[in-house]
């Protein structure tokens, strides 16, 4: 996928601008999600929960090697294709050559943040392939020609009225359709899809390194039939996604979907250990499974002793449901695959900091993203450390950094701080609305107005 982060901030105020229903569908969407999370966790005891999935993670990420040779024993012991794609370049070549092999001239696709990550769907229609997404979100997203706006809602961003006009105009349902109306339409042409298709895609939820499975979580059903319909299956797992045992994979499967939906667990579950058919030995799947572990990037951010927790990511998207940035504009704004919180601190590790400057600076800093996060990925403080690294490396305005350094020597000199708190207590908004930095803030808010003693003249009288 092409990166345009670098123009988030256009990007945001066009969203803001042209399409103000994006607020209010991501709004409400988000907030539902996390509603229901909050009541699924509200049944456990989630700290110790958080605590163990983080331990899991972080000890299959530290022991990354040893855990994926052995997933790729076990796959290949019954019978599957173990491919390892350093780059995106990989994944298409792969892809190229199944495509030329098997004769593939149309593929069903299941919902993986990976495929749109490495650019799967331009590399097969580029060689001639139909490619159809079989998600619901996934499908009305392609057929509006947009990237997903979310980890777990690709189409939240859309209200019904639009998916109305949008099927109405493409598959010639009625103006009004009902919910059951569009999904009934896209179901007829989805599963002619799935008898007529060569190919089924699909990401990796999990990995688990003891079995070779690979776990799929959905609500749909589609997912199932991507998997087992067409003649080959190929798989494309992130190697961040490996599980050390299958015992640790149910506990898995259960906080991933509470923290994304709140579901107590997803309702399909798919395990995935090879093909079908005689050499598989199993009665039902594809006659050929093609598991590609992908890097593209993954083995640096591992490297970095200061950023490499943000693979502990299991794509719930907790994260943004609870971010009040992110529900501004949904996810379309940051200019890449990974939005929200968890995307501005793992996109510069995957792809750079200078290609994905300003997400780092997305964010209001409140802290609810760490707060919700099921393994514990500490974002807040990594969006400090790509903000240090973006300072140090030039990348903010040269006129923000010299603030800073002003701001930076007015703290520690309280007589200074005295007077600057003072002056900007009475400083008109019109002023502050064109000062540097000021003027982005002030936009939509006015500065706080002392009503009474400041903080520091309360402190000295108690001290006195």
């Amino acid at each position: 996928m092409e990166v345009h982060s670098r123009d988030y901030a256009k990007r945001a105020r066009a969203i803001l601008r042209d399409t103000p229903g994006v607020r209010e569908a991501v709004t409400a969407a988000t907030r539902s999600f996390d509603d229901h999370r909050r009541s699924a966790f509200a049944e456990l005891d989630g700290e110790a929960l958080r605590d163990w999935a983080e331990g899991v993670k972080s000890h299959a990420l530290t022991h990354l090697d040893r855990y994926l040779e052995q997933a790729e024993s076990r796959l290949m012991e019954r019978g599957a294709h173990v491919h390892w794609a350093e780059t995106a370049e990989d994944v298409h070549r792969i892809l190229r050559e199944l495509v030329e092999r098997e004769g593939v001239r149309r593929a069903v696709k299941a919902k993986s943040m990976l495929s749109e990550e490495v650019g799967v769907n331009p590399l097969l229609e580029a060689e001639g392939v139909e490619v159809f997404e079989t998600d619901l979100g996934e499908y009305i997203i392609q057929l509006l020609g947009e990237p997903p706006s979310h980890i777990v809602g690709p189409a939240i961003h859309r209200s019904l009225e639009d998916t109305q006009a949008l099927f109405s105009e493409r598959l010639g349902t009625a103006t009004d359709a009902s919910p059951e109306e569009l999904a009934g339409a896209a179901r007829g042409i989805l599963r002619e899809a799935f008898l007529a298709a060569d190919l089924g895609i699909s990401g990796g939820n999990f990995l688990v390194a003891e079995t070779g499975s690979i776990a799929l979580i959905e609500n749909e059903g589609n997912i199932r039939m991507s998997t087992s319909l067409p003649r080959v299956h190929v798989a494309l797992v992130g190697i961040e996604k490996i599980l050390p045992r299958l015992a640790d994979l149910s506990t898995f499967l259960q906080v991933t979907s509470k923290s994304a939906t709140g579901q107590p667990v997803g309702t399909f579950v798919s395990i995935i250990q090879g093909p079908g058919g005689s050499r598989g030995g199993e009665p039902d799947g594809p006659e050929e499974l093609h598991v590609v572990l992908v890097d593209n990037g993954r083995t640096r951010l591992l490297a970095d002793p200061e950023a490499w927790e943000a693979l502990r990511c299991v794509r719930c998207g907790a994260c943004l449901n609870i971010c009040p940035v992110y529900r501004q504009t949904g996810g379309h704004a940051y200019g890449y695959v990974y939005s929200g919180p968890i995307g501005a601190v793992i996109s510069p590790g995957l792809v750079s900091l200078e290609e994905t400057f300003p997400l780092p600076f997305a964010s209001s800093l409140c802290g609810a993203c760490a707060e919700v996060c099921p393994v514990r990925i500490p974002i807040p403080h990594l969006l400090h450390t790509w903000r240090e690294r973006a300072v140090e490396q030039g990348l903010t305005e040269g006129t923000a950094r010299s603030l800073m350094k002003g701001w930076s020597r007015a703290a520690t000199h309280p007589r200074l701080f005295d007077w600057i708190e003072r002056a900007m207590a009475v400083l008109p908004d019109g002023i502050s609305r064109r000062l540097p930095m000021l003027r982005d803030w002030t936009r939509g808010r006015s500065l706080p107005r002392a009503t009474g003693p400041t903080f520091r003249e309360i402190w000295k009288d108690g001290i006195e």
